[in-house]
């Protein structure tokens, strides 16, 4: 659950409050499930070192917040966040990163679709705020689009590229970029209690992967855990930033809701025998 002054931003910004499954009573809960598409929201944070400025929960918290705005704009249903993911490549080095296996990741996704579909829910969009999570995401995606096909609708987005406009605010510090000005941008908006100000201007570790050949784990790549600038972070750049991914992800939503398949049923089985 976001920090109490995060969801008071977020409901003032949104103009209604978020909707979470975890909230309502099962006789609700089934009610619901006719309403918006049969459609819920699933983030996919993080816990892990976001350097000596944010919080470990960083990315979940970005997640939850994103989901948090559009369901208060649509009134689609929020799935409690996944908060332990796939942060291996953020190493041991520095305390609070933990992190499950990809095939645990992707069997959790898997599982909790598989809960959704049997229990009459028609949609399911992944929104995930963790670089480390896309690949697995997009494997667990497969899996459940062909295990559920015709049952349940399945997709995964991410908020740091909802639109070209949101990538480059990203990664205009840093390519390979972690608790940079963007991500630090947006703490400083939602939730300024929990960044230590005074260690940001020291914070700034630059991108040392330009030229490199291979993928490397950030202990190899980062003095600190970060990666970017982000002594170069605003309240008012984070909050222009959220809104924009606020607004890109209501309008996701909002078309999840009767998104269907291009073709027809009759046209998803193998071709009949020449």
């Amino acid at each position: 659950m976001l920090p109490i002054r995060t969801l008071e931003r977020i409901t003032t910004l949104a103009g209604a409050d978020p909707v979470y499954l975890e909230h309502l009573p099962w006789t609700e809960a089934g009610q619901l499930r006719a309403q918006h598409g049969g459609l819920l929201l699933l983030p996919l944070g993080a816990t892990e070192q976001h350097g000596p400025h944010l919080p470990i929960g960083t990315d979940t918290l970005l997640a939850e917040s994103a989901c948090a705005y559009a369901s208060a704009r649509t009134g689609v249903r929020i799935l409690p966040p996944l908060a332990i993911t796939v942060s291996a490549g953020h190493t041991t080095k520095w305390p609070g990163t933990f992190s499950l296996r990809h095939e645990t990741f992707i069997a959790a996704l898997r599982e909790i679709a598989a809960w959704a579909a049997a229990t009459g829910w028609r949609r399911l969009l992944l929104v995930n705020s963790h670089f480390g999570n896309d690949a697995s995401a997009r494997v667990a995606v497969d899996q459940i689009r062909l295990a559920h096909l015709g049952h349940l609708q399945v997709a995964v987005r991410n908020t740091y590229n909802l639109t070209p406009a949101i990538w480059q605010a990203f990664v205009a510090d840093a390519d390979d970029l972690h608790a940079n000005k963007a991500e630090t941008d947006l703490l400083l908006h939602l939730a300024p209690e929990l960044v230590r100000a005074d260690q940001i201007p020291a914070a700034d570790d630059p991108d040392r992967t330009a030229a490199t050949v291979f993928s490397y784990p950030v202990a190899q790549t980062s003095l600190n855990g970060v990666t970017g600038f982000p002594s170069r972070a605003t309240a008012a750049d984070g909050a222009a930033l959220f809104a924009t991914i606020g607004t890109a992800l209501t309008d996701l939503v909002t078309r999840a809701q009767t998104d269907e398949p291009p073709l027809p049923p009759d046209h998803w089985n193998a071709l009949p025998p020449v």
